[in-house]
């Protein structure tokens, strides 16, 4: 009997085929005829994104992406113009135009000139040139779209949003981070609370409004009535917005969650009528909010207790604070405080006594911790993810993390601020693999890198060849090098 993998079904080499990466999966159709008919299969297509450089004329791009199934579309450049996509993929589901700045609103224009109901996502985030023009456009002939990204579309205004209201009644996601001309009237728009002939985005679910500085509580008025099936909103950096406004948000029972990172008149007061409401929030993000302190912990844990995720980076806490807070947050699993420069030992002791359900903690620059917190800090059993950037690491701390190697398994968390780790850098070491042997160092005194033991990271280690002293390599380990003043180079 043959058991030649040439012999399989062509719906079993499909279903293999399913499971490459992109680049192989256009590999494996020059293997031969069979191979080549098995990945024309469109279930090895299923959910790829095609990304395209849009140059010159190939009358042969549209009619194979159709062939293969493939409905969702990136232009990476557009030197063609854009009703070549559209009438060549009538089917599309998904647009991904970001980053295209030569995107006019006459391009867009001549490109939408009939109904295109098969289209659910369309993304314009920085096209620049883009204008109220275009979402007339689109509000009329795109009334399926589900999400809208505008982020960095710097030219919309509050015209835009009213025709966006107008025409997208099943809009479920839409982005508006740094549209700089949008205001209260705009957001009264979307919400269906002005007296203009719009009805609103009422099916409206995820909203972005990051850096939409002319915003103020008005807007969380609007939001509050209008907006009632919204569960994420991102109102970061918008410096208008106060404690007042948070009384409005206070009573939206469908919201999970809340980001208000970086926004300047947000303190305690807040927070306390966040917690007085009927919020059913699992994650709130006020990092960088300076005027937030320890009576905001003790609110959080009186009304808003059953939080998942809780961002107090940069925060004016202490452990004071995190006392208070503790006990109550039994849900809890990620913990951001880094840069919070008054917790010390006592308050990582309390954490860990505590959150005994943590899987992440964030202590980035958290200078008066020492090697007795962290101790504490990584005997939590659940603990996956900890970032320790700007933390001074000597030999004997780097002893702490011994027990850690035994832990299940890897993935890379990037210290903040530094560049992703490419390909090119990363190793494997296998059990009993001495570091020096498989890298080298050529900066020996100071060396910022992350590696992973079971999800933890480590950065700005002093004397990293110490560390491979102190740790015995019994797990499988990734190295993944971010050079600063110093670098780690695979042999």
């Amino acid at each position: 009997m043959e058991t030649h993998i040439s012999c399989l079904f062509p719906e079993i080499l499909a279903m293999i085929f399913s499971y490459l990466d992109v680049r192989d999966k256009g590999r494996v159709a020059q293997v031969c005829t069979a191979w080549r008919d098995a990945s024309y299969h469109k279930s090895v297509w299923r959910g790829v994104e095609a990304k395209l450089h849009l140059r010159r004329a190939n009358p042969s791009l549209f009619p194979s992406l159709q062939a293969r199934g493939i409905r969702r579309v990136q232009i990476l450049s557009l030197r063609r113009s854009l009703s070549y996509v559209i009438q060549g993929m009538p089917n599309i589901e998904s647009l991904n135009l970001s980053g295209c700045y030569n995107l006019t609103d006459n391009g867009l224009g001549h490109a939408f000139v009939q109904e295109i109901p098969s289209l659910k996502v369309l993304n314009l985030s920085l096209c620049k040139q883009i204008t109220d023009s275009s979402l007339g456009r689109i509000a009329q002939y795109l009334k399926n779209l589900e999400v809208l990204e505008l982020g960095g579309c710097s030219n919309i205004t509050n015209t835009g949003l009213l025709l966006i209201a107008w025409g997208l009644h099943r809009l479920k996601s839409l982005n508006l981070r740094s549209c700089r001309h949008v205001s209260d009237v705009g957001i009264g728009h979307l919400a269906g609370m002005t007296r203009s002939a719009a009805e609103g985005c009422l099916s409206l679910e995820y909203l972005t409004l990051q850096d939409c500085q002319k915003l103020t509580d008005l807007s969380l008025k609007h939001i509050s009535k209008g907006l009632t099936k919204l569960k994420v909103l991102n109102l970061s950096f918008c410096g208008g917005i106060s404690d007042a406004g948070m009384i409005h948000l206070s009573h939206m029972t469908s919201l999970w969650s809340l980001n208000l990172r970086s926004c300047d008149n947000i303190s305690d007061t807040g927070i306390m009528h966040l917690a007085m409401g009927t919020l059913r929030l699992s994650g709130l993000d006020v990092s960088f909010c300076d005027k937030i302190g320890d009576q905001s912990l003790a609110y959080i844990a009186q009304g808003l207790y059953q939080l998942k995720s809780l961002s107090l980076c940069s925060c004016h806490i202490s452990d004071d604070g995190i006392n208070r807070m503790v006990r109550q947050m039994h849900e809890l699993r990620t913990l951001n405080i880094g840069q919070c420069v008054r917790i010390t030992d006592k308050g990582l002791e309390l954490i860990a006594d505590h959150l005994t359900q943590l899987t992440g903690i964030d202590l980035y620059g958290c200078t008066k911790i020492t090697k007795r917190g962290l101790e504490r800090i990584t005997q939590l059993p659940c603990l996956k993810v900890l970032n320790l950037g700007l933390w001074q690491m000597t030999e004997s701390a780097a002893e702490i993390f011994q027990p850690l190697l035994w832990r299940r398994s890897l993935y890379t968390q990037h210290t903040r601020g530094r560049a992703a780790t490419s390909p090119d850098t990363t190793h494997t070491i296998t059990p009993g693999e001495d570091i020096r042997k498989v890298c080298r160092v050529r900066d020996k005194t100071t060396m910022y890198f992350i590696f992973c033991i079971s999800f933890y990271t480590f950065a700005s280690v002093t004397n990293p060849l110490s560390l491979s002293r102190s740790l015995t390599l019994q797990g499988l380990l990734h190295w993944c090098s971010v050079a600063v003043s110093g670098a780690l180079h695979p042999v």
